[in-house]
C-alpha cells in the first residue's frame, strides 16, 4: 500500500470516529432531552389534575343549577297559567254576575215603570171621572 492510501485510510477512519463520536453525543443529548420532556409532562400533569377536578366540579356545579333553574322556570311557568285560568274564571264569574245582576236591575225598573205607567193612567182616568163627577153636582 502507498503512503497515500495510508493517509487516506487514515482520514476515512477519524471522519468515521469522529461521526460515530458526534452521534453518541446526539443521542445522549436527545435522551437528556427526552427525560426532560417527560419531567415536564409530569409535573405539567400533577398540576393539571387538581385544575381537571376543578373544572369537573364546576361543569357538575353549572349543569345542577342549569337543572333547577330549568325545574323553576317550569314552576313559574305551571303557576302564571293556573293564574291566568283562575282570572278568566273569575272575569267570566264576574261577567255573569254583573250581567245578570244588570238583567234583573233592568228588570226591576221596567216594573217600576210599568208600575208608575199604571198609577199615572189610573190617575188620569179618575181625574177624566172625577171631572164627569163634579159636572153632575154643579
Amino acid at each position: 500500500m502507498s503512503t497515500w492510501a495510508t493517509v487516506f485510510l487514515g482520514i476515512i477512519a477519524m471522519a468515521t470516529l469522529i461521526t460515530a463520536i458526534l452521534q453518541v453525543v446526539l443521542l445522549v443529548a436527545a435522551a437528556q432531552l427526552v427525560r426532560r420532556i417527560m419531567k415536564f409532562v409530569e409535573d405539567l400533569d400533577r398540576e393539571i389534575r387538581p385544575l381537571l377536578g376543578h373544572v369537573t366540579a364546576i361543569a357538575r356545579d353549572a349543569s345542577r343549577v342549569a337543572n333547577l333553574a330549568a325545574a323553576q322556570v317550569e314552576r313559574a311557568d305551571h303557576l302564571l297559567n293556573d293564574a291566568v285560568v283562575r282570572i278568566e274564571q273569575l272575569l267570566s264569574s264576574l261577567s255573569s254576575v254583573v250581567v245578570s245582576t244588570l238583567r234583573e236591575g233592568n228588570a226591576l225598573m221596567m216594573g217600576i215603570r210599568a208600575v208608575m205607567a199604571a198609577i199615572r193612567a189610573f190617575q188620569g182616568r179618575r181625574r177624566r171621572r172625577g171631572d164627569d163627577d163634579e159636572a153632575l153636582f154643579i
